[in-house]
């Protein structure tokens, strides 16, 4: 299980301020990495939660998970919240995966 991975550079700074498809990007990166590090990878997320601050931009962050999940498809939730921990976030992603 993956929690709170959110749109956080290297040096802890939001990426793409403003921007819900540049952060969700940013997200899906620290997933990936996180997984790997936990010795699986995004072809084994079977579902994925997505926080977001502004749902009417749902297809941007949408748009960004596509590009990531492709033809893996794992279920996927977008519920809208009225903030995160830091007022610039714009999206805070959990993920369930399976190890082989």
């Amino acid at each position: 299980h993956v929690s709170g991975t959110t749109g956080s550079g290297a040096d802890g700074k939001i990426v793409g301020i403003g921007e819900p498809y540049a952060q969700t990007v940013q997200a899906l990166k620290n997933l990936q990495a996180g997984l790997q590090k936990a010795g699986t990878d995004l072809k084994h997320v079977v579902r994925t939660r997505l926080f977001v601050t502004k749902i009417s931009e749902w297809e941007k962050f949408g748009k960004a998970h596509g590009e990531y999940f492709g033809d893996i498809r794992p279920a996927m939730t977008i519920v809208e919240v009225s903030k995160l921990i830091d007022p610039d976030m714009m999206i805070e992603i959990e993920a369930d995966a399976y190890l082989e």
